[in-house]
């Protein structure tokens, strides 16, 4: 019985790290207070569409989508490859990849 509460236990631990790999890493530059990413927003979205923007593990639609983020929504851009902006965002932090268009209300 403890041997599979283990093996469980390991195999939580495993998918809650995955959940946080991106396929492009970028970095976070912070100085306790994230001086070195700027802020933003997420606006414009289309209610009636599908209402969200999708968070990808890379800077583009072919890669993995791992969260959504709605018109409100607060994230600190940190990495720029094309249209596509590295974010992190939320409590407990996250990051990954958002399509630049639905970005507003930047603050540096």
């Amino acid at each position: 019985m403890k041997l599979m509460t283990l093996i469980m236990a390991l195999s939580l631990t495993s998918v809650a790290a995955g959940a946080q790999q991106l396929d492009v890493e970028f970095q976070i530059v912070e100085d306790g207070h994230a001086a070195g990413c700027l802020g933003a927003m997420v606006v414009g979205l289309n209610p009636n569409g599908d209402g969200f923007l999708s968070v990808r593990t890379g800077p583009g639609t072919n890669y993995r989508k791992i969260d959504e983020l709605y018109n409100g929504n607060s994230v600190r851009p940190c990495a720029k490859e094309g249209a596509w902006w590295g974010v992190y965002y939320g409590q407990p932090r996250r990051k990954g990849w958002v399509h630049g268009n639905w970005l507003g209300n930047w603050a540096g």
